[in-house]
């Protein structure tokens, strides 16, 4: 088995649980692979992302690691097999792998939570605001990048807009709001996308105004909280100058939680959100 150079976030994710699974059960490699009647270069493999693993061995596995949490099993059963070609695949080696990711990512949760405090969120960005995000980076993308980066975003959004539509509830800070990229006319038509998208069925944003106090997270830029078919498969994805960080310690991710509750918390309520996004709206 040829070992996979550029595994998917899938990948990582399910490697990593297994990791974890192994070591809650005072298990070293070595062990493992000796019990599953493999090589131990297997277990590190699989548990980096690089091999696969049939149904039948993660279900030893997960007997070997004493594992009975059964909807845990069952989630990372659902996980096995060889990379999907999802939407995103005709993407790869043209944009910057962490993109993927993040689409895969949303693809897989059963609910988003996201924290924007600069920017708006991406699964909701018009056509012409993402093409002026992107015509901000320095260096310059070449114009192809660009517009390969501009049909990616718009692609994302059918996760919350087409069907079988997932949960989303986003916080958004006004400074996110009040951005005028691309111009007055472009931030107006952006706001106003944002307003009625909120009254989708599977969309709430909330608002935090200037006038709020501080507020955890309030020095990212940009967190998202996919949300698993099972807790221990949550992931938290935040920017950052060097690319994508995907988050997925079970301390850290509670504390995500906490600090999310808390943010949404301080927010707006979703009408006096939507009301607040139409006001700002008016002003340009």
């Amino acid at each position: 088995m040829a070992p996979r150079h550029a595994p998917t976030i899938r990948q990582r994710r399910f490697g990593a649980e297994l990791r974890r699974l192994r070591e809650a059960a005072d298990m070293t490699a070595p062990a493992a692979a000796s019990l599953l009647g493999t090589d131990r270069t297997v277990i590190s493999n699989i548990e980096a992302g690089r091999f696969g693993i049939s149904e039948e061995r993660l279900r030893r596995l997960a007997s070997i690691y004493e594992c009975d949490d059964i909807s845990l099993i069952e989630a990372l059963v659902s996980m096995t097999g060889g990379r999907r070609g999802g939407w995103w695949e005709e993407y790869r080696g043209k944009i910057p792998p962490g993109f993927l990711d993040v689409s895969e990512l949303e693809q897989d949760a059963i609910r988003l939570r996201t924290v924007q405090t600069t920017h708006l969120p991406g699964l909701f960005q018009t056509e012409d605001h993402a093409r002026a995000i992107f015509e901000l980076f320095t260096p310059p993308l070449p114009r192809l990048e660009v517009e390969l980066r501009v049909a990616h975003r718009l692609a994302r959004q059918g996760v919350v807009t087409g069907v079988g539509t997932t949960p989303y509830v986003g916080v958004i800070h006004e400074a996110a709001l009040r951005m005028q990229l691309g111009g007055r006319a472009v931030a107006r038509a952006q706001l106003n996308h944002l307003a009625e998208s909120s009254e989708r069925d599977n969309v709430t944003f909330l608002v935090i105004p200037f006038s709020a106090e501080g507020f955890p997270l309030m020095g990212d830029s940009s967190v998202l909280y996919a949300e698993a078919v099972n807790q221990h498969l949550d992931t938290v994805h935040m920017d950052s100058p060097t690319g994508a960080v995907f988050i997925d310690a079970p301390t850290q991710l509670a504390h995500f939680r906490t600090r999310l509750d808390l943010v949404e918390k301080k927010a707006l309520t979703p009408k006096a959100s939507r009301d607040f996004i139409r006001a700002i709206a008016r002003e340009l």
